[in-house]
């Protein structure tokens, strides 16, 4: 329900019943200027030449023709695509024509982005180069909505975070309210002795002298009771469940989650 949400906020589609309210005020179409869309379906002009694309993009959002060639070319060089200006769209990879599309999605300097998969299918070296770039947009005052299944991103660059599951609202807040509500508390122990049976906790992993425990108590509760149990402990840490193992216990196996994702 990702994707046709975010296409009934703008308009895309009809939505049943509900508002769309930006800064306090009721969205109306003739504020769609103000936000900047990436679809996760990529759409470019393949037959024309890469620079005169984004120039193209860069006038229709309102940009002179000088304001959209200097940040064209400023932004391929920002991306690697530098050498790749004169080349026609359909001789970039898949991954390079997304560049050139979160690029177009960004110029004009755009008061909301909303990107939908924006790093879908990069490796981690340009995965990294596009959460940087939309981070700097974050931090130049753009408000960043941003639709992913890679929960690790999240984690980094978001302020809050919504899990939908079949259309419904399953998990909305900080991610660290979301990481304490939905979350569970576990210990990884190194120790010396014999790990004792309790009903306070659940042993996820336990190798010679090394355990993993899911807490269903307080964590100092527990280690008193290992301690008082002549269990001596050598070293201990305690983790919250991460943001993706929420998303994987909300959601399912594995692979209904992909295959949720995909159908989209």
């Amino acid at each position: 329900g990702k994707t046709t949400t975010i296409r009934a906020l703008l308009g895309i589609y009809q939505a049943d019943s509900g508002e769309l309210l930006i800064n306090g005020e009721e969205f109306s179409p003739e504020r769609i200027g103000a936000i900047g869309y990436l679809p996760e379906e990529r759409g470019l002009y393949k037959k024309e030449k890469v620079i005169d694309v984004m120039q193209y993009f860069g006038r229709l959002k309102g940009l002179s023709k000088k304001e959209a060639q200097e940040f064209s070319k400023k932004y391929l060089k920002r991306v690697g695509l530098e050498d790749k200006a004169n080349l026609n769209i359909d001789k970039l990879s898949g991954g390079q024509q997304q560049k050139i599309q979160l690029g177009i999605t960004i110029m004009g300097k755009p008061e909301i982005l909303i990107l939908d998969e924006p790093t879908k299918g990069f490796d981690p070296v340009n995965r990294q180069l596009l959460m940087d770039i939309i981070e700097e947009e974050n931090a130049r005052g753009a408000t960043i909505m941003m639709v992913t299944h890679q929960m690790e991103e999240v984690e980094k660059i978001c302020n809050r975070a919504l899990l939908l599951k079949n259309g419904k609202m399953e998990a909305y807040g900080t991610v660290d309210e979301i990481r304490n509500k939905f979350g569970k508390q576990r210990i990884i122990l190194e120790f010396v002795g014999e790990l004792p049976k309790s009903d306070k906790f659940e042993v996820i992993k336990k190798e010679a002298n090394y355990a993993e425990l899911s807490l269903k108590a307080d964590s100092q509760e527990i280690l008193k009771e290992l301690v008082s149990k002549n269990l001596q402990i050598i070293n201990c840490k305690v983790q919250k469940s991460t943001l993706n193992e929420i998303f994987l216990n909300i959601y399912g196996e594995e692979n209904e989650v992909e295959n949720e994702v995909k159908n989209v």
